[in-house]
């Protein structure tokens, strides 16, 4: 490295839409009911990109480079807030085998909010310059815009055969979970401001994280795991049903997910699967006995929440390296599910599914599971989307209940598209 990281973070007055100082082409965004982190213009200080082919875990080559590079960074932070100081977002894949890129970008200029505080960090691998505090203009909204997606390289049908492909292997004790996915593919125009996508699933779910990281954009319900103060927090998700069309109906859905055996054993899954990732790394781990019903404007999840202390020298960077995969996103046992997956899905998911967040030079960060998501890559005369959905199949699974299942959770980004 050419010199070592000078950091600022000022306190500055309150913004109230932080996606306004983002680069409307290729935000940079973390935000959860209005507070977050986004980067400011397309000024970036530092990209970590790991291809397949690493000698280790590409969480592990990234955790790795990252201590690198904030070794000995000079931090002036007096805020010490989530978000603050030294900061880089990160996207990276579901599977290591796959073509896409795993990527931790550190941006020149991050603004944040956090309970009602706002401020502004400057990074640079010079002394910064005395204007640490100024705020830059924001960028106005490009024009409105509408895109359009349609069944990509798995057909309705085709998923419903693989569904079935799947419950076969489970009846021949070859898995007892797996997840399986399938692609919308469609296009926007070139120029858009993908901004006002960001917005419209930010305020449309606000109890989500919705996320902006090197194309990749979504509005997960699912934390992976966060890190601050060396607490350590994560949530599963897992059994799902859509909404009721009125208040009888959304009642009855409920009293259903939270009686189902079927969902109940998918989600009991995936929880020991968290545990069972995080023992090794943090004392005092504990989960709600039983899960609670997240209710979100289109659909139920089952979910528990879990706590612990980070036991070692660890960052959030090394703990998605011991719990991505997910029992939730990929199945169990882990190495069977994801090589029913490679088979069974006719794409490569990208970072579909991965971890999506930020960390920090102390290894505090926020983390979720990529869903509700989905890839934007310019090409020759647009820009290509290609969004994705997947429902866990389990013994006792329904081939047409889980393609339904895929058409509910897709429902948010094809809205917030057209």
């Amino acid at each position: 490295m050419s010199s070592r990281l000078v950091v600022e973070t000022r306190e500055i007055d309150p913004i109230e839409d932080l996606l306004a100082f983002a680069d409307p082409a290729r935000p940079l965004a973390w935000l959860r009911r209005g507070d977050g982190i986004v980067a400011v213009g397309d000024d970036v200080v530092e990209t970590i990109r790991v291809s397949a082919g690493a000698e280790s875990l590409r969480s592990a080559t990234i955790a790795a480079a990252w201590r690198d590079l904030t070794d000995g960074a000079e931090i002036d932070d007096p805020l010490a807030l989530p978000g603050t100081g030294l900061v880089a977002f990160g996207a990276l894949t579901f599977d290591e085998s796959s073509a896409s890129d795993s990527i931790l970008v550190l941006p020149a200029t991050v603004i944040g909010r956090h309970r009602g505080r706002s401020w502004i960090t400057r990074i640079r691998r010079t002394p910064a310059a005395a204007d640490a505090a100024t705020v830059p203009e924001v960028r106005p909204y490009g024009p409105h815009w509408a895109g359009t997606v349609g069944p990509g390289a798995q057909s309705p049908q085709g998923y419903q055969d693989s569904v079935r492909r799947a419950l076969g292997r489970i009846s021949d004790g070859e898995l007892s979970k797996v997840v399986l996915a399938r692609d919308l593919t469609g296009s926007i125009p070139a120029g858009s401001d993908l901004r006002r996508l960001v917005r419209a699933l930010s305020t449309g779910y606000p109890d989500t994280w919705a996320f902006a990281v090197d194309g990749l954009i979504g509005a997960s319900p699912e934390t992976l795991v966060t890190v601050q103060q060396r607490t350590v927090t994560a949530r599963v998700l897992a059994g799902t049903i859509g909404r009721g069309a009125d208040a009888d109906a959304d009642t009855a859905a409920s009293a259903h997910l939270a009686s189902s055996t079927k969902d109940l054993d998918e989600h009991e899954y995936a929880v020991q699967s968290v545990l069972a990732s995080l023992r090794p790394h943090t004392r005092a781990l504990a989960a709600s006995e039983q899960p609670f019903l997240l209710k979100l404007p289109n659909l139920f999840h089952l979910a528990t929440d879990v706590e612990g202390e980070l036991a070692d020298g660890g960052s959030a960077l090394d703990l998605i390296g011991a719990l991505h995969p997910t029992a939730a996103v990929a199945g169990t046992p882990t190495a069977a599910a994801i090589a029913a997956i490679r088979e069974l899905e006719p794409f490569d998911r990208g970072r579909y599914a991965g971890p999506v967040g930020w960390v920090d030079a102390a290894g505090n960060g926020e983390w979720a599971i990529a869903l509700r998501c989905a890839q934007f890559s310019p090409a020759e005369h647009d820009v290509a989307v290609t969004a994705y959905a997947g429902a866990g199949i389990v013994a006792g699974s329904d081939p047409e209940s889980e393609l339904l299942e895929t058409r509910v959770k897709f429902r948010p980004l094809v809205d917030a598209l057209a």
